[in-house]
């Protein structure tokens, strides 16, 4: 993670998403200053919720050009996103925002015919049991078995980021972003029955194999992606990719992670 007062982006681009609220705010906003293309800003204003934050930073990723983004929350939650206040340019407030550093996990998903698909995910990867069968998974952390046979609705491994998203809502633990640790969070466990997850150091990999897979076929989600009928998955955090978020001072995520610990 890194962080800082003081922002000098001068060349700044407008994303958003095709709700109502934020085409009218970019209408505004447009009148506000000048706009440059994505390809040529410093920084990026994103107008939407989280899950138009996560397509624009996907969208980096796959491009390869990652720059900071700074998102304005137009949309339900907006866990990844600041307050929006239409009274306010987001060049000023850019300038004074701390910066946090977020590194996705990398899914390589091999499916039961051999075929092999590698994925980003910046809040989780989730497996989950397609049919009425209770799904049967290996567990593996570091290439050493751990769970024989986990046998459950699904499991999913959640980043810092990610772990106020699906992870909280499958009772798993919320993660400061400094923490330097992902959430092993089983879904809906039938045995073992007292397992609940674990807490593992962000650079451990972690591997699943799917038991009994044609009876019992089974998914993989990378945030939006899905890859159907999952032989094994290997996850690991990315060594070489590092995303930037922007947040206005007293609103950043690790503030709201904590904050969300004592909602009851």
């Amino acid at each position: 993670m890194s962080s800082g007062n003081k922002n000098h982006y001068e060349k700044l681009a407008l994303l958003a998403s095709p709700s109502e609220r934020a085409q009218n705010a970019a209408t505004e906003l447009k009148r506000s200053g000048d706009w440059v293309p994505v390809e040529e800003a410093d920084a990026v204003v994103v107008l939407g919720g989280d899950g138009f934050m996560l397509h624009v930073l996907h969208k980096m990723l796959r491009e390869n050009r990652v720059i900071p983004a700074y998102g304005l929350n137009l949309g339900t939650v907006g866990f990844l996103m600041n307050r929006y206040h239409s009274s306010r340019t987001p060049t000023q407030k850019i300038a004074k925002a701390r910066s946090i550093a977020v590194s996705p996990l990398v899914m390589t998903a091999i499916t039961q015919d051999g075929e092999s698909h590698q994925y980003c995910a910046i809040n989780e990867v989730s497996l989950l049991r397609e049919t009425r069968q209770t799904a049967k998974i290996e567990v593996l952390v570091n290439g050493k078995p751990r769970i024989a046979e986990l046998a459950c609705d699904g499991i999913l491994l959640a980043t810092p980021a990610g772990s106020t998203a699906y992870n909280l809502s499958a009772n798993g633990p919320i993660l400061p972003l400094d923490s330097h640790m992902l959430a092993l969070t089983p879904i809906s466990p039938f045995r073992p029955r007292r397992w609940r997850g674990a807490i593992l150091p962000d650079r451990s990999k972690v591997t699943f194999r799917i038991r009994e897979p044609d009876k019992r076929p089974v998914a993989a989600v990378a945030d939006q992606w899905e890859i159907r009928d999952i032989a094994e998955v290997h996850l690991e955090i990315s060594q070489t990719q590092e995303l930037t978020l922007l947040f206005d001072p007293g609103h950043s995520l690790d503030e709201r992670i904590v904050t969300e610990q004592f909602i009851v």
